[in-house]
């Protein structure tokens, strides 16, 4: 016989087998056998607010469609059972459907496409990316392991709420998540649904190599990562894992001034995606800083918090991540991507404050606090960038604490010397909901890191505790001579309590999305 058994979205399979003894033939006991789980779907459905008190419930067109398989069961169920669904809330329905026992109706708030100036996003896109996320977490906890998802008008943002949403880091637990796959349902547009399923999964392999801890993500590790995940792409990507001595050769004192404290040795990270070899446009350079260890090194951090600094590889991580999405978006743009890595640790061979090394073209820097080393390795990367006549550079670092005073988790916080570049940038941000905010380049920070007692820069400013995000990025601009550069300083976003609500607590990965967007619209660039 079958028997339905089980939670709500699962049905299992129950045989009962009749067993014979013997050449009597006698029935000597039934033996019950489970012989197969059958899981099911779960579906998660979209609902807008709405408009007038009296107005009917306002589904989406795949919702809709569902409520008309039904001949309207869903529309009643969600009448009376509660108040309207607001923006980000939930409801379960069980049993509606045989194919989906378990139905999640998420609020998707008001039917507002347009661009918000107040916020510089779209409001639909980052209330669609929340409701699918809470949907899919609904059934997750319900072990539901297909779930199909309303694509409430825009596909590319409900994959990503998806991805973004279910993902949890748990590699080193014994008790993991449960695993759920995601499908688009009640759509053909499958092209939009798989581009926001790789953006999403760019952005959580940036939180995966940011969360991990530091014994494990060493500079190699960091770089081997890289390479497996770009090894699909081989026929477009080329890899350089430099190391000590290469980077000895290329006369980067003031990375390796950083690096000498620890055991782990130093690698330069060089990534060439060339995605459209044919093109004579010059490449996109893009720059991650690669601290996978910040102790602070002599000018030694705080013990509260400095777990937290395993993250300090978070411009290489999203840098690389969005190069290795690029890769699988087949963008037909060349990128150059650079990740200076090593740790920053307090030993005898470590930096000492009023240390003064040489970067690689040829400027002195006092290094007046050693927990300043950021600037130290992006100084070396920004130099040998120029190497390659790019198109652009962009650098995105977890540079400034004090950055995360200025603008909180709201945006990254960007610098540059062209309206072009921030143009582009700021484009792409409104589009992903990863929000960027431009910050001043007045020579008054200069100023500040120029005046230095015994070299050509300080490593901090004059005035240590005012402007420090600007000093910081005034002391990178000293390195930079391209006319279409930009400093990303993301240590605001670098994780998140409960700020993103289509991202749990921890390491972010922001600004991932953000950066594969303004690679995608260099694309259709003249």
């Amino acid at each position: 016989g079958l028997f339905p058994v089980g939670r709500p979205g699962r049905r299992v399979r129950l045989l009962l087998l009749a067993v014979r003894g013997g050449r009597c033939h006698k029935w000597d006991c039934i033996v019950v056998v489970v012989v197969v789980s059958l899981y099911l779907q779960g579906l998660v459905l979209g609902v807008y607010e709405k408009e007038k008190e009296d107005d009917s419930v306002c589904f989406t067109e795949a919702a809709s469609s569902f409520d008309g398989s039904l001949s309207g069961k869903l529309r009643e169920l969600l009448s009376i059972s509660g108040p309207p669904l607001k923006k980000g809330k939930s409801r379960i329905f069980y049993g509606l459907h045989e194919d989906f026992p378990s139905v999640v109706v998420v609020g998707l708030g008001k039917n507002s496409p347009g661009f918000c100036s107040k916020e510089n996003w779209y409001n639909c896109k980052e209330n669609i990316r929340a409701a699918v996320s809470v949907g899919c977490r609904a059934l997750q906890d319900l072990e539901v392991p297909l779930v199909e998802v309303d694509p409430c008008g825009d596909p590319q943002a409900a994959a990503e709420g998806a991805v973004l949403g279910l993902f949890e880091y748990d590699e080193f637990k014994k008790k993991k998540t449960f695993a759920v796959k995601t499908q688009l349902h009640g759509s053909s547009d499958t092209t939009a649904w798989e581009r926001g399923v790789l953006y999403g999964e760019g952005q959580n392999l940036a939180r995966r190599l940011m969360e991990a801890p530091a014994n494990h993500v060493t500079p190699a590790f960091f770089a081997d990562t890289i390479e497996q995940k770009l090894a699909p792409f081989s026929d477009k990507v080329i890899i350089h894992k430099r190391p000590k001595s290469w980077i000895e050769e290329q006369q980067m004192g003031a990375f390796l001034s950083v690096s000498k404290g620890s055991e782990e040795p130093p690698v330069f990270l060089e990534i060439h995606y060339n995605g459209n070899a044919e093109s004579s446009q010059p490449p996109l350079v893009l720059v991650g800083k690669g601290i996978t260890f910040d102790s602070g090194g002599i000018s030694l951090k705080p013990s509260s918090g400095m777990e937290a600094m395993r993250a300090d590889m978070g411009g290489a991580a999203t840098v690389c991540s969005s190069i290795v999405t690029a890769a699988a978006l087949k963008l037909p743009v060349n990128i150059i991507g650079l990740a200076p890595l090593c740790e920053n640790m307090p030993s005898g061979k470590a930096n000492k404050p009023g240390d003064v090394v040489k970067a690689k073209n040829g400027k002195t820097i006092q290094v007046d606090n050693t927990d300043a080393e950021g600037r130290l390795i992006l100084a070396d990367a920004l130099c040998y960038a120029h190497t390659f006549n790019p198109k652009a550079i962009v650098n995105a670092a977890t540079l400034t604490g004090a950055m995360d005073v200025a603008l909180g988790s709201a945006a990254t916080g960007v610098f540059t010397n062209s309206d072009w570049l921030w143009k582009q940038l700021f484009k792409a941000s409104i589009v992903t909901g990863d929000r960027v905010w431009r910050m001043p380049l007045f020579q008054h920070y200069t100023k500040q890191v120029t005046d230095s007692q015994l070299a050509d820069l300080n490593n901090i400013g004059k005035y240590s505790r005012s402007g420090g995000p600007c000093t910081a990025a005034a002391f990178l601009g000293e390195f930079v001579t391209a006319p279409h550069w930009a400093h990303l300083d993301m240590a605001g976003v670098m994780s998140n309590k409960d700020e993103i609500p289509y991202l749990r607590k921890g390491m972010s990965g922001r600004p991932t999305r953000t950066l594969v967007e303004f690679a995608a619209g260099l694309c259709t660039e003249p």
